[in-house]
């Protein structure tokens, strides 16, 4: 029952971040959105910036840590540079709070519906796009370990 609930949540926050975007009149005034949502994610502790935990992939520095609780994964991340930290907040919002089997069935269809991937530079896709591929990475492995507790 859960598995269906976190679905409909997950497309329900896919259609909100879509909402979100097309209401604004331009990519100036979409940039300063993104930026205001990195602005609200709560840093990572001093302890957590460290090389393990660093997005391999992004030109600025993205640390990126999860837990698990409940059959759910929780993302926790940061960034040194403002566009880059409200690119990471958009995916941690979207991703956080869902089970491993919905991090991996959903695409973050988002990113191409608003235009995003035109209007971000190549290194900041290329770096958009490993946040992604670690956030699955670390859906599969729970979902790993949770298989092997069964």
């Amino acid at each position: 029952m859960s598995n269906i609930r976190s679905k409909m949540d997950i497309q329900e926050k896919q259609d909100r971040i879509i909402r979100e975007f097309q209401a604004l009149d331009d990519w100036q005034e979409r940039y300063k959105h993104i930026i205001k949502t990195g602005q609200k994610l709560s840093p990572l502790e001093d302890e957590h910036k460290v090389e393990d935990n660093l997005v391999r992939g992004c030109q600025s520095q993205v640390w990126l840590v999860t837990d698990f609780e409940d059959g759910n994964v929780i993302f926790r991340a940061d960034s040194d540079a403002a566009i880059t930290k409200g690119l990471v907040a958009l995916m941690v919002n979207f991703y956080s709070n869902e089970d491993p089997d919905t991090i991996l069935a959903t695409s973050p269809d988002f990113i191409k519906k608003i235009g995003m991937q035109e209007h971000l530079s190549p290194t900041r896709s290329n770096g958009l796009a490993s946040m992604i591929k670690q956030m699955k990475i670390y859906a599969m492995a729970y979902k790993a370990k949770m298989a092997q507790q069964n």
